[in-house]
């Protein structure tokens, strides 16, 4: 039985999502995404009017996704063991063996302009990821659940920019070990 091809559409998120975290946005094409994917130029522009939108939609999915991956580390689990794990996250993702840095951080250094659309959706991942922490500090009754966020975003943003640089194994233990020394 043949698996279904997937939808152009789909197709062309999938090539943009591992060319643009393997080679950078700005040194992709729209002629190779649309060579590399098999779709037209016509079906490019169809589904994605420009190639920002296609960013745009390349940078969603990433932030659905690691949405639902928080959301299974959290799951019935205790305030500490929850935000611990949230942390975690993060750290494992550096071990991975295609890991180029942090999707939202790389666009950011390709979009410098705060009202751009692609802008809007790490300022939107980040401030989800902000609440998300802030939440769990707050839960955990830390006094300043505010500032604490703000230090694990920025734990979050180092260990994602070391474990392209460092050796991943020891990014993950020290991030993990920095959320245990931070946390009350």
């Amino acid at each position: 039985m043949r698996t279904a091809e997937p939808h152009p559409k789909d197709r062309l998120l999938a090539t943009a999502a591992r060319l643009f975290y393997a080679e950078g946005i700005h040194a992709v094409g729209v002629e190779r995404l649309v060579s590399e994917a098999a779709v037209t130029r016509a079906t490019f522009y169809r589904h994605y009017p420009t190639k920002d939108d296609l960013v745009a939609a390349y940078l969603a999915e990433t932030s659905r996704q690691i949405r639902e991956a928080v959301a299974e580390a959290r799951a019935g689990k205790p305030p500490r063991d929850a935000l611990a794990d949230t942390m975690a996250v993060v750290g494992n993702a550096t071990c991975g063996d295609d890991f180029r840095g942090c999707q939202f951080l790389n666009a950011a250094a390709e979009y410098p302009d705060p009202d751009n659309r692609v802008r809007q959706v790490i300022d939107d991942h980040r401030k989800w990821f902000f609440e998300v922490l802030r939440e769990q500090a707050a839960a955990l009754g830390h006094p300043e659940p505010d500032h604490a966020a703000r230090v694990l975003v920025l734990l979050r943003d180092g260990a994602l920019h070391g474990g392209e640089l460092d050796e991943p194994g020891k990014v993950r233990t020290t991030l993990r070990r920095a959320v245990d020394d931070f946390l009350p």
